[in-house]
């Protein structure tokens, strides 16, 4: 009896103790994991954000870069980590893709982690080399549907964002391309310039400098809007070849599964004024972002969305999980 009292009692005590530690956060550094190495886009991002959270927070933000296997070493570290709001990591498009392309995962993207917030989007432009005989989407999809297979789309990767948008646009607009992965973007660039390849599917800011200096033209930009580098390419879904088709590479915060509704309100509150600040507005749409906040109830069923759709993608264009 004695023992059942002191264990009810403990139980009480420590469904008090987490809202007021909670309603203290934070009373340490905070951990942000980058699941990429230094320098990448999502490392600038998450650099941008860490600054001005810690400002707001009135502790340290440190960044910490985990790369490997796609961003899901980093996803594993942070689904594993105290679910206190100490820890707390970038996801992006890739990072999904990763996940429902490969069978070794020790963790359930959709239910390993805690959603906090929406970050950014980047739209993805088709582009080809100047003397490709296409000038536009419609007149793109002509081709491949005229030869099936003899268009040659490039890419950074197997199973990156940019493979999955150009899976996506085959599977949209109903034709064959021929699929040629390199392992960077400047290799798949230099490949449709040196006219081994005739189209790459890759981020705005990564071909911008190119197609400004006439070295690639740009057919149209994947997202669902125009994106603001790029205000006269009309979107994909602008010409009506493709309804629905909408692709993006984006950003969102995150953390382990189990952080108190307390905490993540206070990390999404301070995110989104880190978003609306103009001053981090500049520097992430000179990063190649457009900002875009939400509740961590949106991010989550966003998150949820976007893995249904890459894993229809992954089955429908006969990819196997590794």
């Amino acid at each position: 009896m004695v023992t059942r009292l002191l264990a009810i009692a403990l139980g009480f005590a420590a469904a008090f103790a987490t809202p007021a530690s909670a309603q203290d956060f934070p009373t340490q550094p905070i951990k942000m994991v980058i699941p990429f190495g230094p320098g990448g886009g999502t490392d600038i991002v998450g650099r941008i954000l860490a600054e001005y959270m810690q400002k707001k927070l009135g502790k340290p933000v440190v960044v910490e870069n985990k790369p490997g296997a796609g961003g899901i070493l980093g996803n594993e570290f942070v689904a594993n980590a105290a679910p206190d709001g100490y820890t707390i990591a970038l996801m992006t498009a890739g990072q999904v893709i990763a996940a429902v392309t490969r069978k070794d995962m020790r963790y359930d993207t959709l239910t390993a982690f805690t959603p906090i917030g929406m970050v950014a989007t980047a739209s993805l432009a088709v582009v080809a080399r100047p003397d490709f005989p296409a000038k536009d989407v419609k007149e793109l999809i002509a081709l491949a549907k005229a030869d099936p297979n003899k268009v040659v789309f490039a890419s950074p990767g197997f199973a990156a964002t940019q493979h999955f948008a150009g899976e996506m646009f085959k599977q949209a607009a109903g034709v064959s391309l021929l699929h040629v992965p390199f392992k960077t973007t400047p290799e798949a660039m230099n490949a449709v310039m040196g006219k081994h390849a005739d189209i790459l599917f890759d981020t705005v800011s990564a071909v911008l400098q190119q197609v400004e200096a006439g070295q690639l033209k740009a057919l149209a930009v994947t997202g669902a809007e125009r994106f603001p580098a790029m205000p006269k390419v009309p979107t994909v879904m602008e010409s009506g070849l493709a309804p629905g088709y909408d692709v993006t590479t984006w950003y969102g915060m995150f953390g382990p599964k189990g952080i108190p509704a307390p905490v993540v309100a206070t990390l999404n509150k301070v995110l989104n004024e880190a978003l609306a600040d103009p001053d981090v507005k500049v520097k992430l749409e000179r990063a190649g972002v457009v900002v875009k906040s939400s509740t961590p109830e949106q991010f989550g069923a966003f998150l949820t969305d976007q893995y249904n759709k890459f894993a229809k993608t992954r089955e429908a264009a006969g990819i196997e999980q590794k």
